[in-house]
């Protein structure tokens, strides 16, 4: 299951002992037991007239559908919404609905890219997954959002980067995969990070100097000491609370964490190659979709990964990626060469 919230975190929170968490602590172990299954054309017109001639410009248009769990851990559950449906007044069900507009729209102006699968699949969610759920996955075929515990974790389906987070894992799937463990793993969950937050500054206009680069903001309660779930500007700062603990990330191989938990480590690690990609981002200047993303999105669909692809290895992919696009003397490989020697994956005088 790629899903948003990492075991340890809720490890930590189900053994929570104070009374004002009850709730929280209770949804925590219900979230840890829960069973996850996992299993591996529209069009939009715009009309304009050009001086007597009338002309229609057609793009693709995500094919949408929203079912409702009813708080059961049953999928899909019962069909709300789809594409040409109006808004339900569930605010978990159209806040899923929106999110997963905006993030095809990010895949499509950005990169050509028409849904998940790449040729116009439906993008299908399930909203109010089981009973005092605390998390958001993709288990294969869709997304699927948790209500939270209302204590510590406010919802899901509020958070953009959290939607475009998930639905990326399944684009990694359909470009070849990488397996989910170890350094492969981490990146699996990076990447999603990456473009979870792309879409999120595509949406909003931003450039790379004024993003936030967190991912998650908002799923946290005001009970909570912490900003989001992680911040790829700068990884192990995005939460330090009495409870859920401070955040555990490095952004540099010497503070790599080795361990056996986490599928070894994936949503811990994963900072090393967010940070890299967020310095190759600033470094560049602008719109990070523009130039950082697409040398991103073209290692991921170019043919460059085998599925246990380690940092050094991803960082040798997308210096070749940027030299395809841009050319080998480029600024673009230029920088993408030293956000790698910045995070201590490949050395000074290490080449493409």
């Amino acid at each position: 299951m790629r899903a948003i919230i990492p075991e340890y975190l809720l490890a930590r929170l189900a053994v929570a002992q104070q009374p004002h968490l009850a709730r929280a602590a209770e949804a925590a172990r219900k979230t840890l037991a829960a069973p996850r299954d996992y299993r591996p054309d529209r069009a939009r017109f715009e009309l304009s007239v050009d001086g007597d001639a009338l002309v229609v410009e057609a793009s693709p248009a995500p094919d949408r559908v929203i079912s409702d769990a009813h708080n059961r851990e049953t999928l899909p559950g019962v069909r709300v919404r789809g594409e040409d449906d109006p808004p339900t007044g569930d605010v978990s069900a159209d806040e899923a609905f929106d999110g997963l507009g905006v993030t095809f729209d990010f895949f499509w102006d950005a990169f050509g890219r028409r849904s998940v699968d790449a040729v116009g699949g439906t993008l299908a969610a399930t909203v109010h997954y089981g009973d005092l759920y605390d998390n958001a996955f993709w288990n294969g075929e869709r997304m699927v959002f948790g209500d939270g515990d209302g204590e510590v974790f406010a919802g899901f389906t509020g958070s953009l980067t959290v939607i475009a987070h998930e639905l990326t894992h399944g684009i990694v799937e359909h470009s070849g995969g990488l397996v989910y463990r170890g350094q492969s793993g981490a990146l699996n969950e990076s990447i999603a990070d990456v473009f979870g937050a792309l879409t999120e500054q595509h949406h909003l206009g931003h450039t790379a100097a004024e993003a936030t680069w967190l991912i998650g903001a908002g799923i946290f309660t005001d009970a909570v000491t912490g900003d989001a779930l992680r911040s790829m500007s700068a990884p192990g700062t995005a939460y330090d609370d009495d409870v859920l603990g401070r955040d555990p990330q490095p952004g540099h191989m010497r503070d790599y964490v080795d361990t056996a938990a986490d599928n070894g480590g994936v949503h811990i690690n994963s900072g090393i190659p967010n940070r890299a990609f967020h310095l190759t981002a600033t470094a560049l200047g602008g719109h990070a979709w523009e130039r950082a993303g697409r040398i991103w999105y073209a290692t991921l669909t170019g043919g460059f990964l085998n599925p246990l692809i380690d940092f050094a290895g991803f960082a040798a992919a997308t210096l070749q990626a940027a030299a395809q696009e841009y050319g080998e003397d480029s600024e673009e490989v230029a920088a993408v060469r030293a956000a790698w020697v910045g995070v201590g994956v490949i050395d000074d005088d290490q080449g493409a």
